[in-house]
């Protein structure tokens, strides 16, 4: 089951980001849980958890994403809703990548 692209209907739920990379240094962790409804609202979390880490809060800017295995590519991240148990890849652009 991936992530979809309808509408949130609010219900939030919990699930683990996984930082690659750039993004696992910058966070200092390999991983963390989140709870939240959609890709945005976990994000916005994060961002608020490491605001004493301003490279990471903007490097999540730059990165690409896989909710669920399903990449997000340029949807909006707010409609990109998340499952119960899921996992979030955040993974920074690379060189030869």
């Amino acid at each position: 089951m991936g992530a979809t692209t309808e509408p949130a209907s609010g219900a939030r739920v919990r699930g683990t980001i996984r930082y690659w990379a750039a993004a696992k240094s910058e966070a200092g962790l390999a991983e963390e849980p989140y709870e939240a409804a959609t890709l945005a609202e976990a994000l916005t979390a994060a961002r608020g958890r490491h605001a004493d880490r301003p490279t990471f809060v903007r490097l999540l800017g730059h990165c690409s994403y896989l909710v669920d295995g399903v990449q997000v590519g340029g949807r909006d991240h707010a409609t990109v809703v998340l499952t119960e148990g899921g996992t979030v890849e955040v993974l920074p652009p690379f060189a030869g990548g």
